[in-house]
């Protein structure tokens, strides 16, 4: 069956919102750094339209901070805004685990397992370790088939992400591989207890690796040109 019109400009809204949402995570664009719609549209091939829906979503998500004649930039939360927000998660994330534990398949301890090892070659690279382990705790989420559960864990991890681009140490990935695989050993045993402690810690550490934010200077347009390009975008 043929694309209607309708299809395709959601198709491309989606495009956008994955190219921007993938920019963000990735740190190639900075907390802070300004979304003017134009330059946005201009390097992605689309219309104000579109990368204003995308904007929007994304501020939903707490990825972007709308403010009425500013325009958009990519949310800075307070180091303040990231330790509530990671209280908030190590609730959530403790059910996740008391949800899995012992209850893993197969299929699933070998999907974990795989992306562990993608997170052990890419942590000397910064911006990547840091989206390969919120990507774990999602696919964990995702594991619960709890509609709810999924949501908010997903939205609080990408928020995360944000948080880390501005505080987190560059050690900070040698200790999120060690500590995913000891919490995946431990949901494997069937330990839930020691999942739920094991999940506490983590995330608690998360928030004690911090420096100073960094400065960003860069051209959007340029910075974008890679994530245009994934997603079929000019």
């Amino acid at each position: 069956m043929a694309k209607t019109v309708g299809d395709s400009g959601r198709g491309r809204s989606q495009a956008v919102h994955r190219a921007l949402k993938r920019a963000i995570l990735d740190q190639a664009l900075s907390p802070g750094a300004k979304l003017p719609e134009d330059s946005i549209g201009e390097r992605l091939g689309v219309s104000r339209t579109l990368v204003r829906e995308a904007l929007v979503r994304l501020s939903e998500e707490g990825l972007v901070d709308l403010r009425p004649n500013k325009g958009a930039t990519v949310a800075r939360p307070t180091l303040e805004e990231g330790r509530n927000l990671f209280l908030t998660r190590a609730a959530l994330e403790r059910l996740v685990v008391e949800t899995l534990a012992g209850r893993l398949t197969q299929d699933q301890i070998e999907t974990l397992s795989a992306h562990i090892g993608a997170e052990d070659e890419a942590k000397k690279e910064h911006a990547t370790s840091i989206r390969l382990a919120g990507e774990f705790h999602t696919l964990l989420a995702q594991m619960t088939s709890n509609a709810s559960l999924i949501r908010y864990v997903n939205e609080l991890v990408a928020r995360s992400s944000l948080i880390l681009a501005l505080y987190g140490r560059p050690h900070s990935s040698d200790c999120a591989v060690s500590e995913h695989q000891e919490l995946l050993d431990s949901l494997i045993a069937g330990k839930a207890e020691e999942a739920s402690k094991l999940m506490t810690h983590h995330l608690d550490s998360i928030t004690t690796r911090a420096l100073l934010p960094r400065e960003d200077d860069r051209n959007i347009k340029d910075v974008l040109s890679a994530y245009a390009a994934a997603e079929g975008l000019a």
